[in-house]
């Protein structure tokens, strides 16, 4: 099996490529749903309790009631609040409406919590000189804050630009997928927090059926703009261990339209690399050699 083989298609098993061997558990994941995301930001408070993350969003910042504006090194859940013309399909899935009475039936919110999304070709790993990443048996990825340096090479590296250094050391810190609960066999705090499953979680696999069958079902509502993002497995980071239902373009999400690992040309890069040192090698030979006549 190539290694294309096992980064970008059905077959993927990154806990196997990991080192993991065949009897590893299934990789989990998240799928959420943004059609039923009410924006409490229960996730958010749930991460930041269970992972002891610093507060970061006590000022105001003038964009709604999104206090903490994005992923960071302090907020590994963050919970987009998106307000945008109404399409009339939204009205079925029953939005709320901002701004005044008589205004409430043009304007809506779309909110969706966001998160890593554990990539099955994770450039962070690749870039990493110390080991501080690292593939868990579960198909997460998790940074050991323990062992980073702070080089912060695997930060340009991110295609969703996730991963984030504290001011303070430097370090990089992200989503866990709660590793210390699953060890335990218990789920993320954020999934667990969320009133209404909004963020699920569960085997990769029975998430990916499970999004298909929502997505259908919406379709079958009227609902034409629900589509999913991160699900395909042939996309350009292999598929997402985290991905999403949305109910409009990525780029309103703030999420890349078309997320390709940043390390895919590497060994590409290497051989060649390898070739032009050693046609300078045989120059520099051809030289010596010369000289010495």
């Amino acid at each position: 099996m190539t290694q294309a083989d096992r980064f970008f298609g059905p077959l993927a098993d990154v806990s196997a490529d990991a080192g993991y061997g065949d009897d590893h558990p299934p990789r989990v994941g998240f799928f959420t749903d943004t059609s039923v995301c009410i924006g409490c930001k229960a996730c958010e408070v749930a991460c930041k309790e269970w992972n002891e993350l610093p507060e970061d969003g006590l000022e105001f910042t003038g964009t709604s009631y999104d206090n903490t504006t994005q992923l960071g090194a302090d907020t590994w859940r963050h919970v987009a609040f998106v307000e945008k013309q109404k399409p009339a399909t939204t009205v079925d899935l029953g939005l709320p409406g901002v701004g005044p009475p008589d205004e409430q039936k043009d304007v809506a919110w779309l909110m969706s919590s966001d998160v890593c999304k554990h990539c099955t070709h994770a450039a962070c790993l690749d870039v990493c000189p110390t080991g501080a990443l690292f593939r868990t048996e579960y198909g997460t990825v998790v940074v050991q804050e323990d062992i980073c340096n702070g080089c912060g090479y695997c930060v340009p590296a991110c295609p969703y630009g996730v991963i984030d250094q504290r001011k303070n050391d430097g370090r990089v810190f992200k989503c866990t997928m709660c590793y210390d609960r699953l060890k335990v066999g218990e789920e993320p705090a954020c999934a667990k927090a969320c009133p209404t499953d909004s963020i699920q979680f569960g085997p990769l696999d029975e998430l990916r059926e499970r999004a298909d069958k929502r997505v259908q079902d919406l379709h079958d509502q009227g609902v034409d703009v629900a589509r999913l993002y991160g699900a395909d497995p042939e996309d350009g980071v292999g598929g997402d261990g985290a991905f999403f239902l949305l109910l409009d373009e990525p780029e309103v999400y703030g999420l890349p339209p078309d997320p390709v690992v940043t390390t895919r040309d590497l060994g590409s890069m290497w051989k060649h690399a390898a070739a032009a040192a050693g046609a300078l090698l045989g120059v520099a030979v051809a030289v010596f050699a010369g000289g010495r006549r």
